[in-house]
This record gives structure tokens, sequence and C-alpha cells, in this order.
């Protein structure tokens, strides 16, 4: 799962990135509307954590945008009011949810998986595939009646691949699903968890790697 998170604050703003990445989560950060409608532009969230209040370009204006644009996620919209009119307003404008500030930081975690497992290309809560039976949510693995010990990275890589599957994914794929903007596009990071991930699923492997095409499970 990929999520833009737009605040103007910055500390907030990191703060939430960080508490996101810490759950699996690919989390990219703007500080600014025009920043964030770029961003929007280029990469495909599932869900966008949405400022009401943004310099640059205003969070209403940027919530149409996402939402009648060529690239839709999911809008979790935050504000500092949070009174019943300001709440409609914001689902008026397209924005999927609503949390006022100050919110509690298990919450808004729970509502942005909620809001991606509502995207129309959404997949299913808990995901099977491959003898592999995986839930994001509370951070399982299952293999033929054994769980998993993975980390946050090795189980949001896994999911990824679940996702796509049977379809291949790229090393490029897997570095922009599962971690963020700053990942180094030249690291070896992806190769290293895969060869981490494999281990740990043990006997008979399930991931096929194919040169050119990428990985998938098989």
């Amino acid at each position: 799962m990929r999520v833009l998170v737009v605040e103007d604050v910055r500390r907030l703003a990191d703060d939430i990135a960080e508490g996101l990445r810490d759950q699996g989560i690919a989390a990219d950060v703007a500080y600014d509307g025009l920043d964030a409608a770029s961003k929007v532009n280029i990469n495909d969230y599932d869900v966008v954590v949405l400022d009401r209040d943004l310099p640059g370009l205003p969070g209403d204006v940027l919530c149409r945008m996402i939402t009648e644009g060529d690239r839709p996620a999911m809008v979790l919209m935050l504000t500092a009011s949070g009174t019943p009119g300001d709440r409609v307003s914001g689902l008026r404008l397209g924005a999927d949810d609503y949390l006022s500030k100050p919110f509690h930081f298990p919450e808004l975690v729970l509502r942005v998986r909620a809001l991606a497992r509502r995207k129309p290309t959404a997949q299913p809560r808990v995901l099977r595939a491959g003898g592999l039976v995986l839930d994001p949510l509370n951070r399982t693995v299952v293999r033929d009646d054994r769980q998993l010990e993975l980390s946050v990275k090795e189980l949001a890589l896994l999911e990824a691949l679940m996702k796509a599957s049977p379809v291949f994914l790229s090393a490029e794929d897997l570095l922009e699903q599962v971690w963020d903007e700053n990942a180094d596009p030249f690291t070896k990071t992806v190769q290293v968890t895969i060869g981490r991930l494999r281990r740990k699923l043990g006997d008979p492997p399930v991931i096929e790697t194919v040169p050119g095409a990428g990985y998938r499970l098989r």
C-alpha cells in the first residue's frame, strides 16, 4: 500500500509518515498543495491523507483534483475543525472519510487501511495465494498452518506480490509500492529482502524469479 501525507505542519506530516512506515505502509510527504498535486499526477496512491488548510493550493481544490483525476485515490481529510457542517462539506468535495485534529494515531492507521480496502481495485482484506494466508491488518502470515515471523518490509513485500499474483512485479515496481520516494532506485534492497523472505517462507519455494520480468508467486 502506498500513501501520500499532505500536511503543512512539517513535524506532524513527518510523524504521520514515519508512523505509517512503521506499520509497513509506504508513505510519501508533501508540505503544500502544489507539491501534492505534482506527486499525485506522477504516482499511484491508494490513500491520500489530506489536510484541508494548505498553502499553495487549498485542500478542497486538491481533493476534487484527486477524486476527479486520472489517478483517483481514496481521500482521508484532516482538519482542525470537526463540526458536522465541516464534515459534510468535506465529504461533498469527494473525500471518502474525515478525521478531526487532534486524532488518535491508531485510529488514523485503521481508517487508512479501511479506505485502501474500499478502493475499487482493492483486494480482499485477507489475502490467499501460493498456500499462504496474509492478514495485513493484524500483520500475520501463515503457511500450511505455520505462523511466520516477518519484518515490516518483508510482510509488505509479500503483500504486494500476493496482490499482484500471478502477474510479475519488477524490482522497480516493488521499490515503488513497498518503500517510498526516498528509496534509492539503484539499491539492492529489494533483492536482499526477497532473499530473506524466501528463507523464512521455506520449502517448497513460492517466489519465482524470471530475469527481465521480475518476481511473482508460483
